[in-house]
């Protein structure tokens, strides 16, 4: 039983998880902080609508990133929180130009592409630790986030 932590999961496998959704919550910091760049400075005949649509999806990001850290203290680990550590980790890069719709959402699909797929590894590693709680975190942001995929995939064609 010394191999458990403090809510019966493997220690080894938690801190796996927690090192991986230390790698989410960079991913997510730097979509979060992009996606409210696109909201500040969109510009033309599709402003309403697309500074509505990203207002809402970075207050779902805020929330998520919250969800992550609370979920990686936990598991008894820390989360990061400085955004020079966020900037090393993420595989989201942050966006350059923010003012074209278009191209806002081509960054946003991508920012999807790879945190889905970061998502769908800690769903896999949740499912091996018996981690209930990650599993469900991850598995309710996927279906939430392939759904946003087709919409966002609409609105380019």
């Amino acid at each position: 039983m010394t191999n458990l932590n403090l809510i019966g999961l493997d220690v080894t496998k938690s801190k796996m998880l927690a090192e991986k959704l230390n790698e989410l919550l960079a991913d997510y910091s730097i979509f979060y902080q992009n996606v409210r760049g696109y909201h500040w400075n969109i510009k033309g005949e599709k402003f309403f609508e697309l500074h509505d649509k990203f207002q809402e999806l970075y207050e779902d990001i805020f929330v998520k990133i919250d969800e992550v850290a609370e979920r990686i203290r936990t598991l008894g680990h820390t989360p990061n929180h400085q955004f020079s550590v966020y900037k090393q980790e993420a595989k989201v890069k942050e966006s350059t130009e923010v003012a074209d719709g278009t191209k806002d959402v081509e960054d946003i699909l991508e920012s999807f592409r790879i945190i889905i797929i970061l998502q769908r590894e800690i769903l896999a590693l949740s499912a091996d630790a018996d981690d209930e709680g990650t599993n469900a975190l991850m598995s309710d942001y996927i279906r939430e986030q392939e759904k946003l995929v087709w919409m966002y995939s609409a609105y380019l064609k």
